[in-house]
């Protein structure tokens, strides 16, 4: 009798084997346990500014549950994903690694980023810190390693933690190196100290947050902008009044360009993220989900459907503010999450 978890992994692919054909074929062949096939990727790629080229749509796992990390990432790659986006805060390092070895995708195949945190920062820190996290994800390189915040009141630290990332990529441990949540001054303060330039700088972007300040440098230092909390899972997962919560997906203006063109609100979103250059990596454990996110790339919004999408910005902020954020300032944020679950 088949588990629950591949019960709910064979529906799942029945419903999205109309998206995408051969979807079904591939996940039977994945939970049969005979030679995989893998789904070809879905994603288009595009060129880094060292070369290296990056699927342009993928996976995020924050806050996904350890119990069910390996399986949604098999899930994915067996269904054309091929950018998988983890951190050491997530928690979730060794269940990732754990998908990725199960999914029967080659190696060579899938684009894995983790993230230094905090608490690791410093050159020698960050140094071990790598090491572990290619221990828990069972990889022998990765293709990109991000700083995941600037720390603004010791950006010395900083400086050195980003300098470890410039040497594990001269040893040709790490494809491309990059950072998360930098604002533009934080480019600037990190360029007139070391010798390479960013490929990512990974962001909060959304229809409500624009961060058109940000995406600019990005493109003036040839930094390919990534965005997280995408569709504006942030307001929803950590809402700043819980009896005022924000639905970015259920905004009328994303709902009638959905209505418009036969798909989701998420799909809209994330379609005007891809027509604007960006780079995605929204994340959900829901398996119908996974298959509708990704199935972005056969329609096209009009140039008055973007400009509809971008006329929604609000300056609306889910996550912290880079320039007010730093260890002290999660573990404060931490303990009062954890107090309110009390």
């Amino acid at each position: 009798m088949p588990s629950r978890r591949e019960f709910l992994s064979a529906a799942a692919a029945a419903v999205g084997a109309l998206s995408f054909p051969g979807v079904l074929a591939a996940q039977s062949s994945a939970n049969s346990g005979s030679a995989r096939n893998a789904l070809a990727a879905v994603s288009p790629l595009t060129k880094l500014n060292n070369g290296v080229e990056m699927p342009v749509f993928g996976v995020g796992t924050y806050a996904l549950p350890t119990f069910q990390a390996a399986e949604v990432i098999r899930f994915a790659l067996n269904n054309g994903y091929r950018l998988i986006d983890t951190a050491a805060n997530y928690g979730n390092e060794k269940e990732v690694g754990e998908g990725i070895a199960s999914s029967g995708v080659p190696r060579s195949d899938v684009f894995v980023t983790t993230k230094l945190w905090l608490e690791h920062y410093g050159y020698d820190a960050a140094m071990r810190a790598f090491d572990e996290s290619l221990r828990k994800l069972k990889l022998d390189y990765l293709d990109l390693y991000l700083l995941h915040w600037p720390q603004p009141v010791d950006f010395e630290k900083t400086i050195a933690s980003y300098k470890a990332l410039e040497k594990l990529y001269a040893d040709k441990r790490i494809r491309a190196i990059g950072v998360s949540n930098f604002n533009a001054d934080h480019l600037q303060l990190l360029r007139d100290r070391t010798e390479i330039v960013p490929a990512i700088n990974q962001v909060e972007v959304h229809p409500y947050l624009s961060q058109e300040a940000v995406v600019k440098a990005n493109d003036r230092y040839g930094i390919k902008t990534e965005c997280w909390s995408p569709i504006g899972g942030i307001f929803t997962n950590h809402p700043r009044d819980a009896a005022n919560v924000v639905h970015l997906l259920e905004d009328p203006v994303v709902v009638k360009l959905g209505q418009k063109h036969r798909k989701t609100p998420a799909q809209i979103v994330l379609r005007w993220h891809n027509q604007h250059g960006r780079i995605v990596i929204p994340k959900s454990q829901h398996y119908e989900r996974l298959l509708k996110n990704i199935d972005i790339f056969r329609f096209e919004l009009s140039a008055e459907d973007i400009a509809a999408i971008d006329g929604l910005n609000r300056n609306l902020r889910g996550g912290p503010d880079p320039n007010a954020f730093d260890l002290a300032a999660f573990k404060a944020a931490a303990e009062k999450r954890r107090s309110a679950l009390d």
